[in-house]
């Protein structure tokens, strides 16, 4: 991957295709106690295994996991559907939960759902999301060409949910993840400096994650 050239450290630059919920426990969990503690977390695995080498091999033990699968023009994706049922389930038998946090193709999935459920499409079956945490996020790539079905009037008006968007300066996913901005009311943004991984978070950014979380909890419950 281009960005590669850049790396002088597993956490300078890392691209993460086919993780799990466990590696991305481990990784969220530097961020500090301050933040941690105001987030109750479910780490999910990916409900399928991984059918391709994993950019994690090495750094994590399997075994691996992906939410769906896309062709490479990304005009087809396949198990999404099984994918939001998924989801909905642990929902559902877990919950109730106030917020989705994501990453890459998880943080794609998570931008959505708001989307899905004012379109009726999804997640109709538990109650509205109040927030997401986007970390390295777009919309789907294949969304041009109304695919994946379920999501494709998904960002077709304003998303009013608040949002906390997480963008990498050497991002491949970078343009998308501004892209989906536009697509927010009112979106709190971090940037960092480095790649498609889930970033430390400095000073300044644990101050504006900790506003972020603190306006939520502010918030009456009506507009929640």
């Amino acid at each position: 991957m281009l960005e590669q050239a850049y790396a002088k450290s597993f956490s300078d630059i890392f691209v993460m295709r086919r993780t799990s919920g466990s590696i991305l426990q481990k990784l969220i969990g530097r961020w500090p106690q301050t933040v941690l503690e105001k987030l109750d977390l479910h780490f999910l695995d990916g409900l399928f295994p991984a059918r391709g080498k994993s950019d994690v091999e090495g750094f994590f033990d399997p075994p691996y996991f992906e939410w769906y699968q896309s062709s490479q023009d990304f005009k087809e994706y396949r198990n999404f559907e099984e994918c939001v049922a998924y989801i909905e389930d642990y929902m559902i038998n877990h919950g109730p939960f106030d917020g989705l946090l994501g990453f890459s193709q998880g943080a794609m999935l998570s931008a959505a759902v708001p989307g899905m459920q004012l379109q009726g499409m999804a997640f109709t079956r538990v109650p509205k999301i109040k927030f997401l945490i986007i970390i390295s996020g777009a919309k789907f790539l294949g969304y041009k060409f109304g695919q994946p079905k379920l999501a494709a009037n998904a960002f077709s008006s304003p998303v009013e949910c608040p949002s906390l968007h997480i963008i990498g300066e050497m991002d491949f996913l970078k343009p998308g993840g501004i892209d989906l901005l536009e697509s927010f009311v009112d979106p709190v943004v971090i940037h960092h400096p480095k790649g498609h991984i889930i970033p430390r978070l400095d000073d300044n950014n644990i101050k504006i994650m900790l506003s972020f979380i603190e306006k939520i909890q502010k918030m009456p419950s009506d507009e929640q």
